[in-house]
């Protein structure tokens, strides 16, 4: 079912897919023309296309407090309380990423430091169509609260003016959303970096979308911050033989069954591996409700290969650089030296990638299609900016004042030099 490559082919095929250029200006031009009526029209133009996209508009974009309150009686409690047990994880384990403001240098005639301070309005997108994602309403809202942001927009569609998703609106209210917009796609985006009557202008987007969701994003950068362009999701597993095969196979399918462009690869030193995983996607696949989705993937997107070492099998995950890696290895910890570039790291027999999807504490916004070689996943640095201030005595200044007149006039911006030794003159 998923195919056995050489390691040519395999880094081949697990490259990041480059989408082609004229598809790729469709969603730009498509992405720009509604980018534009909203600037234009505002809310008139966001009802005109949740329309145009996804049936009737709703009567009111703001979900009301009533309807938020109303939700918690719609979700069974024990549902409720899976949710809050993972935000008590991932409150946990992002309030270690927390950084106060430092200084760097006092000595007196100099005094120089840092001052962390959060964004003041953010909008998280948060996706839906076939399926609800209150863990994406948790991933993208509580790094946001933890770090201080003053008000934190949720966006999400719904179908024909229905009511929000009731589990979303708990979601949203564990995590501490301010307010909740019926409202998706472009349209989202672009209400959220330029505003409209209803929904207010933020200050940074977060959260994945679809291609045109994503194309928005790219346009809006620069007015607006954003968190990441993000692509098909992927996987990566290095296994030796002590790993079991139902286990690898089944967390090959949790990433497959996502969208028939989801990526899953299988890194691994032992052949007959390979043939019981693949025994494995046939079985699991056959009771799967997404058995369809699961399967085009493994067969397209998906691929197998075997090495001769397991530290040539980090050598090739280091050159995927993928959004997850799993290591079903003895002693997966003792690996960790070896990762250079991954989303986030999954060690053990009993570490199902799912564990971060929803639950564990670790952010499962990640960069995709090798983005891992040069940026993170979601975390609370997102939502702080980080200003530095400096202090000099006029001792201080004379000290350093030849050098930067010096460095200023090889740079021929001698106004630059000016500055210092206007101060310094004998009066």
């Amino acid at each position: 079912m998923i195919p056995l490559l050489s390691i040519n082919q395999f880094l081949a095929k697990a490259a990041p897919e480059k989408t082609d250029s004229q598809e790729q200006q469709q969603f730009l031009q498509a992405a720009s023309n509604i980018i534009a009526d909203v600037q234009k029209d505002g809310d008139q133009a966001v009802r005109f296309y949740i329309e145009k996209f996804d049936g009737q508009a709703p009567e009111t974009l703001l979900v009301s407090e009533e309807e938020r309150k109303a939700a918690w009686d719609q979700v069974d409690d024990e549902v409720i309380r899976a949710l809050q047990r993972a935000a008590d994880n991932i409150r946990d384990f992002h309030r270690k990423q927390l950084n106060n403001s430092r200084m760097m240098q006092a000595d007196g005639d100099i005094i120089s430091g840092q001052l962390y301070r959060p964004i003041d309005r953010v909008g998280i997108y948060v996706p839906g169509g076939t399926a609800v994602y209150p863990s994406s309403v948790l991933m993208n809202a509580i790094p946001a609260v933890l770090a201080g942001v003053g008000e934190v927009n949720m966006a999400t569609p719904v179908k024909d003016g229905e009511a929000l998703s009731p589990i979303l609106a708990v979601a949203a209210d564990i995590a501490g959303v301010s307010n909740i917009y019926r409202v998706g796609g472009v349209q989202a985006i672009a209400a959220f970096a330029y505003g409209t009557e209803s929904i207010p202008k933020v200050d940074k987007i977060v959260g994945p979308g679809n291609a045109y969701v994503a194309a928005a994003k790219k346009l809006v950068y620069g007015d607006v911050g954003i968190d990441m362009i993000a692509g098909p999701s992927e996987v990566a597993i290095i296994a030796d033989e002590s790993a079991n095969p139902i286990f690898v196979a089944a967390d090959l399918i949790a990433q497959a069954e996502h969208d028939t462009i989801a990526r899953a690869f299988l890194i691994t030193t032992s052949r007959s591996l390979v043939e019981e995983v693949d025994r494995e996607l046939v079985k699991q696949c056959e009771v799967l409700p997404r058995k369809d989705i699961a399967t085009t993937a493994l067969q397209e997107k998906g691929a197998s290969v075997v090495v001769d070492t397991l530290a040539k099998a980090f050598d090739v995950a280091n050159k995927i650089a993928p959004e997850h890696l799993e290591i079903q290895t003895q002693d997966p910890l003792s690996y960790l030296s070896k990762i250079k570039h991954a989303g986030s790291v999954f060690l053990g027999h009993y570490t199902p990638e799912a564990l971060g999807d929803y639950f564990a504490g670790p952010n499962h916004v990640l960069p995709t299609s090798g983005t891992a070689r040069f940026s993170s996943g979601l975390s609370v640095d997102d939502f702080v900016k980080k200003t530095t201030y400096l202090y000099y005595t006029e001792d201080a200044l004379r000290e350093a004042g030849d050098d930067v007149v010096k460095i200023a006039n090889q740079e021929q911006l001698e106004g630059h030099g000016l500055a210092v030794t206007k101060r310094l003159e004998e009066k």
